[in-house]
């Protein structure tokens, strides 16, 4: 497996990774480097150099880069190289292609619903009087005089009585009937008592939602050893 190396001293960190002074077309084309020897010799480091259009020196200095016949670092302005940007320290198996090198593994990740409950109005319920009319009969016993008329013989206990008028005479009597009449009032009073409550009851309700899940794929001659989860 080779790795391409690219300067990082101009580099500049950014929110998402790190960013360089070159293109990506300039950086796939570099000269490759063998990663399993471990140390670039000079022979590639020249090739880097005259790539990226650097000046190079063969003369080392105090800090192990080319220097000039004063001891300076004559990289026309740019510091140490690095693999994939990364001053200078290459990346072992799994690196990242997309931005900075964090971790040999990837961590996928997924979206999960958490489901509650919260309580609000459903609606109102409310008790409401009012009166209606019926028609109700009722059968009530009265009393009523009537006239009935009756004789009775002459003896001597009435014999005064019956001869106390004149002989022969028109005479009218009168008799005032009494009789009861039905009299209507009306009481009110209570029957029952009403109140309005409430009860809880429990229901089962589905909801659905999107959620998103990363997948993680391979490409090239991989033996896929995951398990399934």
């Amino acid at each position: 497996m080779n790795e391409s190396f690219v300067p990082a001293s101009e580099a500049e960190p950014t929110s998402d990774g790190v960013r360089v002074p070159f293109t990506k077309d300039q950086i796939k084309d570099a000269p490759n480097v063998d990663v399993d020897s471990g140390h670039l010799d000079q022979s590639g480091e020249q090739r880097l150099y005259e790539h990226y259009g650097m000046t190079y020196s063969e003369r080392s200095s105090d800090s192990g880069l080319p220097a000039d016949s004063a001891g300076t670092y004559t990289g026309a302005g740019t510091g140490a190289v690095g693999a994939a940007g990364t001053s200078g320290t290459s990346t072992g198996e799994g690196h990242d292609t997309s931005g900075p090198n964090t971790d040999e593994a990837m961590t996928r990740s997924e979206e999960r619903l958490d489901v509650g409950t919260t309580t609000q109005e459903a609606g109102r319920a409310r008790l409401r009087k009012y009166v209606t009319t019926e028609q109700e009969t009722v059968t009530v016993p009265v009393k009523k005089e009537r006239a009935v008329l009756e004789t009775e013989p002459i003896t001597g206990d009435n014999r005064d009585q019956a001869l106390s008028g004149p002989a022969i005479s028109e005479e009218e009597h009168e008799v005032v009937l009494q009789e009861e009449r039905p009299v209507v009032g009306k009481t009110a009073e209570p029957v029952e008592r009403v109140r309005l409550g409430t009860e809880t009851v429990t229901e089962e309700e589905t909801v659905t939602e999107e959620v998103r899940k990363e997948h993680i794929e391979s490409e090239g001659d991989v033996d896929d050893r995951r398990g399934t989860l």
